[in-house]
């Protein structure tokens, strides 16, 4: 194949079983923040469309820094909602995480929104961003870009916990990421991270993943680094280490203890 493609570090990262560490934009709007992510050692970076209120130039040029710095961009969208998708991965995002899956049907509409033909019904727009703009052949440019997007998925209901063995089988999926804030609510024990419906979750969820050989991922425990790297030991690969919110608040108030005490 003749195509160039920026590659997808983090789904390379994950294929070879290792570990990733990604980190949720949700304030900062400059392009600069995929560049300091990069040069802080994480794999990746998700835009988070559900919980702000981004503009799509905003994602664009985000998922566009990051594909240069070689940080890999995806973006969480709010919903199934085609329009969206198609635009965020046209702007530069290397994969989509959608939240609130529930069925295997989910997961089929979500592959076929994000996948060209023929695995999916992606429309084509244009030259990419991910190939540098260039004109290239349609075929050569579907077959990069279906090898390199990932579809993921949000587990976060008793709903989609009860399904998760049929939901991971589901071909075109590559990682179930799992909200660990909205599943405690759903299992009625809001915020016991530390309750053993959580843990049971979880080796549920790793399991039904190793089975299918996609992901599992780890989100809402970024304020549990000992959970974490239990989960990580347990079979998760991918781990969401907080937003850049989280981030800038807890160095500015570490740095105030510190400083306060001198």
């Amino acid at each position: 194949m003749s195509t160039t493609i920026i590659p997808n570090s983090l789904k390379d990262k994950l294929a070879r079983g290792e570990t990733a560490l990604s980190v949720i934009v949700r304030l900062v709007t400059s392009p600069d923040i995929a560049v300091i992510l990069k040069s802080c050692g994480y794999d990746s970076l998700y835009v988070d469309l559900e919980h702000n209120s981004f503009s799509m130039e905003t994602v664009s040029q985000i998922c566009g820094a990051a594909l240069l710095a070689g940080i890999a961009p995806l973006v969480r969208v709010p919903s199934l909602a085609p329009e969206i998708i198609s635009r965020v991965l046209d702007g530069g995002a290397l994969g989509v995480i959608v939240p609130h899956v529930e069925t295997a049907a989910q997961v089929r509409e979500i592959v076929a929104l994000v996948k060209f033909a023929p695995l999916g019904k992606r429309s084509i727009g244009g030259p990419l961003p991910h190939l540098g703009f260039r004109k290239l052949p349609i075929l050569d440019t579907q077959q990069a870009m279906n090898a390199a997007t990932m579809v993921v998925a949000m587990l976060e209901t008793r709903a989609a916990l009860e399904r998760v063995e049929e939901i991971a089988a589901e071909p075109g999926l590559d990682m179930l990421l799992v909200g660990a804030n909205d599943l405690s609510a759903e299992l009625e024990i809001t915020g016991q991270f530390d309750h053993p419906k959580i843990g049971q979750a979880f080796d549920r969820i790793i399991a039904a993943c190793r089975k299918s050989g996609i992901t599992a991922g780890i989100g809402g425990l970024a304020g549990r680094p000992d959970l974490i790297q239990e989960y990580v030991r347990r079979g998760a690969r991918y781990v969401s280490a907080g937003s850049d919110f989280q981030l800038l608040q807890d160095a500015a108030i570490a740095r105030n203890e510190r400083l306060s005490r001198g």
